[in-house]
């Protein structure tokens, strides 16, 4: 019987020939990446152990994004945590405002998650990079600890769940629709503890950006993973960007899944998630009369250089409606200088948007737009959770670029066409 995909990463960083299904195991780890929301936590823990040194400062990664630029002093300390740390003990991968960006937007851009990688992250979006053929799981801040001691992490071997997207989608159907849709399809357990492969002719037109966002929501599935098997895109993405040598990686043609499921997305419209789940998803035809007080564009799912392309496309010569805010999160500071040069921070502004350093900010209810009682607010984000945003009694809808975009103008949840046909 074959392998998939995670069956063979996971095997190559054990002592065993080959894993299985269900299977507990000690895997040595690539990367293991914290933030200052958990990062803080791990160090304690690694400190009240007596720890004395790290596995490996070269494979240790620390971005503080959640609450930075720091919103109070609490957050500050928060940092500060990281920081020491890495000055004592030297970790090269620690990244300060004005170079960091949002960690699952920051880590592939600089190179240091790449295929056939393990990577811990004590965050639950950690599962981005199975976008780069990686196996890629959120963590507790206690296994980070573990792991920054030893270099390895204790797993059991997930089962598979094989998505197969068939079909071209539609002009502004891009990855964020694939993976509400799928989503919505499963429910938000759907993928309970499993790698969720995505596959399919559909999956191989994506570029890199979308790929990202499919896997980065993996978890919102109840997903141990998300992985999509490295291509020539995969190769081409990651040439210009590795720090150390990597090994790409498939799934083999007789492997065992726990399920396969197959999509026809040909006819897939922009999706829309309403509160209070990421699986509340539907055609945005089917969605409306939601008036909005707020837009969000960025995070860890939306924060890239094609997300804001689009956003800038649709927001050209255009207003935001004069009742609500928008606002733009470019995922790191490259991201930042792209859109800068390519004159989209221009457009940005003249819209009437407010355009932010790189933060996680709202998407957790953190800083930097924060929802009153009774407001709704549609975000390119992963999470819609009651009180997500801010108020146990605000709304939070999601969506792609293109619909948080057009309905930032519109000023009510609308599909992209609405409002490129009007000048």
């Amino acid at each position: 019987m074959g392998k998939t995909i995670t069956e063979k990463i996971l095997a190559a960083h054990t002592q065993e020939k080959e894993v299985a299904a269900g299977q507990f195991i000690l895997a040595s780890v690539d990367v293991a990446l914290g933030n200052d929301v958990t990062a803080p936590i791990a160090i304690d823990t690694f400190e009240k152990a007596g720890a004395q040194k790290v596995f490996n400062a070269e494979s240790i990664a620390l971005v503080p994004d959640h609450f930075a630029p720091n919103k109070d002093i609490k957050s500050a300390e928060q940092c500060k945590v990281l920081r020491d740390f890495a000055r004592k003990h030297n970790i090269k991968h620690y990244f300060e405002i004005g170079q960091m960006g949002i960690e699952h937007v920051l880590l592939p851009e600089q190179g240091l998650v790449l295929p056939g990688d393990i990577i811990i992250g004590a965050d639950s979006h950690t599962c981005t990079y199975g976008a780069l053929g990686a196996f890629a799981t959120g963590v507790g801040s206690t296994d980070l600890a573990a792991c920054y001691m030893t270099g390895k992490a204790w797993f059991k071997v997930p089962e598979s769940i094989k998505f197969v997207y068939t079909g071209k989608l539609k002009e502004w159907v891009s990855g964020k629709d694939l993976i509400l849709h799928t989503i919505g399809k499963i429910g938000v357990d759907g993928a309970l503890y499993k790698a969720m492969e995505f596959t399919g002719k559909a999956i191989d037109r994506l570029p890199m950006d979308a790929r990202f966002t499919m896997c980065n929501m993996a978890i919102e599935a109840g997903g141990k993973s998300g992985i999509i098997a490295p291509d020539g895109k995969t190769g081409a993405y990651v040439k210009e960007r590795a720090q150390r040598k990597y090994t790409m990686v498939k799934s083999d043609k007789d492997a065992r899944y726990a399920n396969v499921i197959e999509c026809d997305v040909s006819q897939l419209e922009p999706q829309v998630a309403l509160p209070p789940l990421p699986s509340n998803a539907r055609n945005v035809s089917d969605v409306t009369d939601v008036v909005l007080d707020q837009v969000v564009i960025g995070s860890c799912t939306n924060g890239r250089v094609s997300d804001l392309a689009v956003t800038a496309h649709i927001l050209h010569g255009r207003k935001v409606h004069p009742y609500l805010r928008c606002i733009i999160f470019p995922g790191t500071q490259d991201v930042y200088r792209i859109a800068l040069q390519n004159g989209w921070i221009d457009t940005f502004v003249a819209a009437g948007c407010a355009v932010s350093t790189p933060t996680c900010g709202p998407c957790l209810g953190g800083h930097m737009g924060i929802l009153a009682k009774g407001e709704r607010a549609l975000a390119t984000t992963n999470r819609n959770f009651v009180g997500r945003m801010g108020h146990p009694e605000s709304e939070v809808y999601l969506s792609s670029p293109a619909v948080a975009a057009a309905s930032a103008v519109a000023g009510k949840i609308v599909h992209p066409n609405t409002v490129m046909k009007k000048r």
